[in-house]
């Protein structure tokens, strides 16, 4: 059976019928779960040193509760238009809508079907490749020199899909620390890869930003897609280079448990990557995960 065909069943399953509306007497009762959804926070800045702002977010996030409540759902996007080519702007503009145009067409107007059709769906990595590689001879076609790299967290209850080309990155934040989920596609993550360089080195070095894969260079798009489960209590962080170039992952981390709402800690994720020099566009989106409620 087809992913989105069990997500459907099992948003639809209900639970028995109970006799009382009335507030039931705690003194009786074991005690009630209530769902907690994803909540989700966004920030951006053009930085200090840039003319032009080549950064692109999206995000389409959603959910449903009652009879026909469904797991949540979303798509988030966070693209850098390289700003050595021209047209970059243009670039992670068109990269942006045209994933989240195919990808709410295929997958979440598919879940809000009262039926949905499996016969015609496909699993979702081939879905996430193809909305890539749309993208890719969309920005060939129409920002001719232009490219940019792209980052998304395709979500669907507790099971993300991640899409990659570049070096915006996804990280996985909880309590026991950060995490990188995605593999810069950069020459000097390559020449740390081989030992040739450490990461310091990497850090300080004048071709680190450098890519050897991006959307609109290449026909031969390389798409990293890889599956992450959803775990309570967590957040996943989308982010350009702006930010995680200028801001050392532990204080990533800090700011985002210090502060209860992902709006926040995202406007003090873009303030101190400005205060730490701003010399490249900053964008953060970040999707908090809590756990389920107990009354």
């Amino acid at each position: 059976m087809k992913f989105i065909t069990r997500l459907f069943q099992k948003s639809l399953s209900t639970p028995p019928d109970r006799a009382a509306t009335a507030p039931l007497d705690p003194q009786i009762t074991p005690g009630i779960e209530l769902r907690r959804h994803v909540v989700v926070g966004a920030a951006h800045s053009s930085g200090l040193e840039r003319k032009s702002d080549d950064d692109a977010l999206l995000i389409i996030s959603g959910s449903a509760d009652g009879h026909e409540g469904m797991v949540d759902f979303g798509l988030f996007c966070v693209a850098d238009g390289l700003g050595g080519y021209e047209h970059g702007q243009l670039a992670s503009a068109i990269s942006v809508r045209t994933v989240a145009h195919k990808l709410t067409r295929e997958v979440f107007l598919r879940l809000l079907e009262s039926e949905p059709n499996e016969e015609e769906e496909d699993d979702l990595e081939s879905l996430v490749r193809s909305a890539f590689t749309e993208a890719n001879e969309l920005i060939q076609d129409r920002a001719d020199g232009g490219a940019t790299t792209l980052t998304i967290a395709l979500l669907l209850g507790e099971y993300m899909m991640i899409g990659h080309v570049g070096d915006t990155r996804a990280y996985v934040i909880n309590r026991d620390g950060i995490e990188v989920l995605t593999r810069d596609q950069s020459l000097v993550q390559k020449l740390i890869e081989t030992g040739t360089i450490t990461e310091e080195e990497a850090a300080e070095s004048p071709h680190r930003n450098v890519l050897w894969n991006a959307m609109g260079r290449t026909e031969q798009l390389q798409v990293d897609v890889f599956s992450h489960s959803v775990e309570n209590d967590s957040y996943l962080l989308l982010c350009s280079d702006g930010l995680w170039g200028e801001v050392e992952e532990r204080e990533i981390h800090r700011l985002v448990l210090n502060f209860e709402h992902p709006q926040a800690a995202c406007n003090a994720l873009v303030q101190a990557a400005t205060e730490a020099g701003g010399s490249d566009n900053i964008t953060a989106v970040l999707i908090q995960f809590p756990s389920k409620q107990h009354l």
